[in-house]
């Protein structure tokens, strides 16, 4: 059975994005995946450190993501892209260390509007292709849950049965995805070596 990390891309105490991860927690627990749920709001605020010496948290968090089989990242939007918390935690999960390099990803997200943060999703791709991250995005794919005050119940599960049916499939997408991924192993030492030495300030 696969263990998967489910990042949640937020500081907030009260985030949808933190319910929805729990749903697929549940959900999927009795036979599909195992769901550790990764919170960032204790990561300090990136400042290139003198040393290469990391916080403890930070290596807490990538050797947890480096042993997973894969990534859910659940965000919201903030003015079109991803909160700066999840920004703040991408930047130090790509400095000196590169968990994320060919690591399988699916992304999710809920807002309180109709959108369900399509934007910062399609932001989100673009930062984890970036030369330092190299996870390998599942494509073709966004779960996009809107009016996410009203989408849970008490239980907190969701209430549309179209949407939890909408996720059932993704999932099982996202599984393949994992599986196809594993395959794809040429290159890794490679991916890894050029992540490795990639610096901006040389090109």
């Amino acid at each position: 059975m696969n263990h998967f990390i489910g990042l949640v891309g937020t500081n907030s105490d009260n985030s949808t994005n933190r319910k929805l991860l729990q749903f697929m927690q549940k959900h999927f627990s009795a036979d599909k995946a195992t769901i550790e749920l990764m919170e960032i709001k204790n990561f300090p605020v990136f400042n290139k450190p003198e040393t290469n010496q990391l916080p403890e948290v930070v290596k807490n968090a990538a050797e947890k993501i480096h042993q997973s089989d894969g990534v859910i990242i659940s965000t919201p939007e903030y003015d079109h892209s991803i909160p700066a918390a999840l920004t703040n935690a991408l930047n130090w999960l790509s400095y000196g260390i590169y968990p994320f390099v060919d690591k399988a990803v699916m992304i999710t997200g809920a807002s309180y509007g109709t959108l369900g943060s399509s934007r910062a999703q399609s932001h989100l791709r673009q930062i984890l292709d970036a030369p330092e991250l190299k996870a390998r995005i599942m494509p073709s794919s966004e779960f996009l849950l809107g009016h996410s005050l009203e989408a849970f119940d008490e239980n907190n599960m969701l209430k549309d049965q179209n949407q939890v049916k909408r996720l059932d499939g993704l999932f099982k997408d996202f599984q393949a995805f994992v599986e196809l991924t594993n395959q794809l192993t040429n290159a890794h030492e490679a991916n890894q070596q050029e992540a490795e030495n990639f610096d901006w300030e040389t090109i």
